[in-house]
């Protein structure tokens, strides 16, 4: 109901602009967690949930304090300005909120390096054995 109704409010939008916030939004919670993950050894479950979570709650907030919901004339609030973020798109800070927050998350952790899922997840990722 709520994705319906914030669909009727961006309509006049242009879409190749929300599409490109969606993927913005989808990268400062997800790209962190792919990278970490495929990369660095001692990358913890703390680390990943910090991750996603660090990236996504950002990537909100600043949308929602962004141009593109209040303040301009092509905003989807044209006569409200609320707007404390001057640009448009999130991703500039939110995906190094992201990587931060991931870090963060992992070196704070109590949980100790798991060589072996990683050895696996290596392997698979370079190989694509055990996808299916």
């Amino acid at each position: 109901m709520a994705a319906i109704g914030l669909g009727l409010l961006a309509r006049d939008l242009n879409v190749a602009f929300l599409v490109g916030l969606a993927f913005a939004v989808a990268a400062s919670a997800n790209l962190p967690v792919l990278l970490y993950s495929l990369f660095w050894r001692n990358f913890t479950t703390r680390g990943a949930v910090w991750s996603v979570y660090g990236g996504l709650i950002p990537a909100v907030l600043l949308v929602v304090f962004s141009p593109v919901v209040s303040g301009g004339a092509t905003s989807l609030f044209p006569g409200v300005d609320f707007q404390l973020f001057p640009l448009e798109n999130p991703g500039l800070v939110s995906i190094p909120l992201g990587f931060l927050a991931g870090w963060i998350g992992t070196v704070t952790s109590q949980e100790p390096p798991d060589e072996a899922k990683h050895a696996e997840t290596e392997v698979r990722a370079l190989t694509g054995a055990g996808a299916v």
